[in-house]
């Protein structure tokens, strides 16, 4: 079963950037694909992008042509670069893995657009 760590959450001012970072453990992560999660207050968790172990990508309209996803299998880790950042970014972001329905959730990292 794999486990899955998020970081670099934070507040930032619209229009910056931040880089959330996913640490597996406990299987590689070279068979699963990866996602990111968003879950705003008030609102259904949706998928922000994803990147399948044939590095395949696809993002949520609303995030295309400002963030990008990637994955380091050497690593175990998988990033999604946020730029241009607005308000309506502001949620909790989440890490998923999955290979037929296994997978895996991490516990979160809070994303605050705000001027």
């Amino acid at each position: 079963q794999v486990q899955l760590v998020e970081s670099g959450g934070g507040l930032v001012q619209p229009g910056g950037s931040l880089r959330l970072d996913c640490a597996a453990s406990g299987s590689i992560i070279d068979i699963y694909d990866m996602a990111w999660y968003r879950q705003a207050p008030g609102k259904k968790r949706e998928l922000v992008a994803r990147i399948n172990r044939d590095y395949r990508t696809n993002y949520a309209d609303s995030v295309k042509g400002r963030f990008t996803i990637s994955r380091d299998n050497a690593k175990n880790m998988v990033y999604l670069q946020m730029n241009s950042l607005k308000p309506e970014d502001t949620a909790v972001y989440y890490c998923n893995a999955d290979y037929l329905g296994l997978g895996g959730w991490g516990q979160g990292t809070q994303v605050t657009v705000s001027s």
